[in-house]
């Protein structure tokens, strides 16, 4: 049913198309005029100012056929990290590459492929569906800024689906954690390091010793956390007496999440006092995570899907996230739905074409489940 040549040739066209952060001019152009090519009818909102990015996010409706189905959304991104102008595919067998100079830009390009492609075999062979909407968004890659920027209250799908997770298809990212991020200052004592430096206290090691209280790393199957960040001195003959140092952790569980930058705090405040000294800290705290039941609508419906099309669903948490988290908790349920690419965000990101083809067959599955 998907016709190869056409869905390849039209993703080599997208990714070669620049479209780094803040730069999605071009590439919301393109897509529009693809999409109303289609009979979509597309609008671009009026988020732009709102997020510094090259465009708003595009939104576009296909009227469906079966009046009693669910309406539903699919979600992709159409920005890139950097390295990402000037990119050149090379073909190799089954792979999808760069020539190694930049990213391929298969996150999230393979996704829209997929979409596109599915359109076209929605009408090509008149596959029955219900109402659905395609929001695809800018800003991605530096923080769902575009996805944020989305009236959700505009949109009328019940739940959706975002392509956009770099595991196999047949994947389904169910869970995202909430993030906290702590910023710390600690403030040591200066002295001559040569001279008198029984005089100082180093907030270097008072910073060295809170670390190595803390809990790091990956914790349980869904907490991890990470210094990430230190910066303290400028010469070696001074005690240093600023430590700036910069962290963060992650959860599905929100009470894990306070537990352990409750900890790092403790670290860091008992590591000072212990020293005579003070620690200013800050944590802030981002509710962007999202879990999804197996009996969810959502789940069940990507589920059945992901059989139709010859695969065995399963299904995941992930430590990171995606716009499905801001459509998730902006009340639309959205499951994450793995795409195939591997090694994404580097110069040896690869797109076979097998599961290019395959997850443009889970998009067409996935509108006949709904109908169904």
């Amino acid at each position: 049913m998907v016709n190869k040549d056409r869905l390849v040739k039209e993703f080599l066209e997208l990714i070669q198309i620049d479209s780094e952060s803040k730069n999605e001019a071009e590439i919301a152009r393109v897509l529009t005029e693809k999409l109303e090519a289609l009979g979509l009818e597309v609008r671009e909102d009026d988020t732009k100012e709102q997020t510094g990015l090259g465009s708003g996010n595009l939104i576009a409706k296909l009227k469906g056929t079966v009046a009693a189905a669910d309406p539903i959304l699919f979600s992709c991104h159409f920005d890139t990290v950097t390295p990402g102008n000037g990119i050149k595919p090379v073909i190799n067998g089954d792979i999808i590459e760069s020539d190694k100079t930049t990213i391929l830009g298969a996150d999230d390009k393979a996704g829209i492929a997929a979409l596109l492609e599915g359109i076209r075999l929605l009408k090509e062979n008149d596959i029955a569906h219900g109402d659905i909407e395609f929001v695809l968004t800018g800003g991605e890659e530096i923080g769902l800024v575009g996805a944020s920027a989305v009236d959700k209250k505009a949109l009328a799908a019940k739940y959706g689906f975002a392509l956009d997770s770099g595991g196999p298809v047949g994947e389904v990212i169910v869970a995202s954690p909430d993030h906290a991020k702590i910023n710390a200052k600690i403030h040591g004592v200066a002295a001559h390091a040569g001279v008198a430096p029984e005089a100082g206290v180093s907030a270097i090691e008072i910073a060295a010793k809170a670390i190595t209280m803390m809990p790091l790393g990956r914790l349980d199957e869904e907490l991890t956390a990470n210094i990430g960040v230190i910066k303290g001195g400028d010469r070696t003959n001074i005690v240093c007496d600023l430590v700036e140092l910069n962290g963060e952790a992650r959860a599905i569980t929100f009470s894990k999440l306070e537990n352990q930058m409750k900890a790092m705090r403790e670290a860091l405040e008992g590591a000072a006092e212990e020293r005579g000294c003070t620690v200013d800290v800050e944590v802030n705290y981002e509710r962007v995570g999202y879990k999804l039941e197996e009996t969810d609508r959502v789940v069940e419906v990507a589920k059945a899907a992901i059989v139709k099309v010859g695969r065995e669903p399963e299904l995941k948490a992930t430590g990171g996230g995606s716009d499905a988290n801001i459509f998730t908790i902006g009340g639309i349920p959205t499951a994450n739905l793995g795409v195939g690419y591997l090694d994404i965000h580097s110069k040896d990101e690869k797109m076979p074409i097998s599961e290019l083809v395959k997850l443009t067959e889970l998009v067409v599955a996935l509108i006949q489940t709904v109908a169904e």
